[in-house]
């Protein structure tokens, strides 16, 4: 028997997120994107981060076929990586979720730092899914090799034993193709002049509400701090709801779902 509901969507809600998603149905959300506190930053705004409540709940309000994207990176204690986001990820597939694709935000003006190791410039992207996503579409670029020539069927050797022949056969690249699964984004490009410390590239936010949603789903960010998920739901034509326990930052997000209203 599913949960009554209280939820109220094209809202911001202030509170513990996982109290507020308790009161939301069963199976009721499409798409979740957020990104939680990493490691020593557990403590946000007095509330300590309670990641497998979270998840948890994730998994009950997500519909079948809905997916949840987890922006998340690992902080270097010590001189080693703590590795929470691999801990994080293999906690999702434990109870129940797809691990459906491993993306990576490149960070394209990363901050070159002085240390024994290459420059951190990249976090991780996990793709959850609740069964097979219901929705996909994909971003397409354009191919760096379009209109060439080339044929597939160029002599290869398989086990050294087994050759595949060379054949008379012409194809041409085509001029766009499906984008792989690093996504580059230059760090505060799009976005105001806003109080937060940890903002998401506004295209980055609008690249998965475009693949794994269509215009009248329901996106949720259970940590949505200054609200640039729910900007971008809004400005994509996608329902909303956001939730943060900072009331500072609740009212940053409602103030930029006001002017886009006003555009």
């Amino acid at each position: 028997m599913g949960r009554k509901s209280n939820m109220e969507i094209n809202k911001i809600y202030q509170g513990n997120c996982i109290e507020v998603m308790k009161t939301f149905e069963d199976n009721s959300i499409d798409l979740t994107i957020t990104s939680p506190p990493y490691d020593n930053l557990r403590d946000y705004k007095g509330y300590t981060f309670n990641f497998e409540g979270i998840a948890k709940e994730l998994l009950r309000i997500t519909k079948e076929g809905g997916v949840v994207v987890w922006v998340v990176g690992d902080a270097t204690i010590k001189g080693s990586e703590t590795g929470t986001s691999f801990k994080q990820a293999l906690y999702f597939k434990e109870i129940g979720f797809n691990l459906h694709d491993t993306m990576i935000y490149q960070k394209l003006n990363y901050i070159p730092l002085t240390h024994k190791r290459y420059e951190q410039e990249f976090e991780y992207m996990f793709v959850f899914s609740k069964e097979k996503p219901k929705t996909f579409n994909p971003i397409m670029k354009r191919n760096k090799l379009a209109g060439k020539k080339y044929n597939p069927n160029r002599p290869r050797n398989y086990d050294n034993n087994a050759i595949r022949h060379n054949r008379n056969e012409i194809l041409i690249f085509n001029e766009k193709g499906q984008k792989g699964n690093i996504f580059g984004y230059i760090v505060g490009a799009g976005n105001e002049k806003i109080n937060h410390p940890a903002i998401f590239p506004e295209q980055l936010v609008s690249d998965h509400i475009l693949s794994w949603s269509n215009k009248g789903d329901l996106i949720l960010d259970p940590m949505n701090g200054s609200g640039t998920t729910t900007k971008m739901a809004q400005k994509l034509g996608r329902d909303y709801i956001g939730i943060d326990v900072s009331g500072e930052y609740c009212e940053i997000a409602r103030e930029r779902l006001r002017q886009k209203t006003l555009l």
